[in-house]
């Protein structure tokens, strides 16, 4: 491997002390329960009032370009919303009314690699890869996997001591095959 892509890995401000890591990972899997089952105003709790949850067009370059292959915030994006929008899409949720959630899909989140770095004492750049699998009705089922760039706040007054300010989700593939994104990642 070259330098280059260790440092990549490893270039970070500081890693988070453990008991914050492990935190933070506690917070990012009670987040994903509450998606899974459905618990809508509970998980809008864990986002911050200026959250930007959005995800990137990815472009499929050829090797010498792949460090351009997701277009920049801004640009060619599949969603970019804010707390606001993610109410509506809730209050959408509950009222029955998203013809694409209905009936409701069953969905999983599976998270791993979770990487916690410290930019400050309250600040933390986290990275983490997901699998969302969902099944739908009777024979409908999809798998959307990707990596998740999150900065998330201490909230010593929040339900569960932090919040999501920023999410950018980085999806693998640059088709995206599945019917809808009326899921949340």
């Amino acid at each position: 491997m070259s330098e280059n892509r260790v440092a990549t890995i490893t270039n970070h401000a500081k890693m988070a002390s453990m008991e914050d890591e492990r935190a933070i990972c506690r917070f990012l899997y009670e987040e994903a329960e509450l998606v899974d089952n459905m618990w809508w105003d509970e998980w809008l709790d864990c986002l911050h009032e200026d959250i930007d949850y959005w995800a990137p067009v990815r472009e499929n370059r050829v090797a010498r370009e792949r460090k351009e292959e997701y277009y920049p915030k801004g640009t060619s994006v599949y969603f970019e919303e804010s707390k606001a929008f993610l109410k509506q899409r809730v209050v959408r949720l509950q009222t029955q009314k998203a013809w694409a959630e209905e009936p409701p899909s069953r969905s999983r989140r599976i998270l791993s690699n979770i990487r916690v770095d410290e930019i400050d004492t309250d600040t933390f750049a986290v990275r983490s890869n997901f699998m969302v699998y969902r099944s739908r009705g009777e024979r409908y089922h999809d798998t959307v996997a990707g990596e998740r760039r999150d900065i998330i706040v201490r909230a010593p007054e929040s339900t569960f001591g932090f919040l999501i300010k920023d999410r950018e989700i980085r999806f693998d593939m640059a088709t995206i095959l599945v019917k809808n994104l009326s899921l949340f990642y």
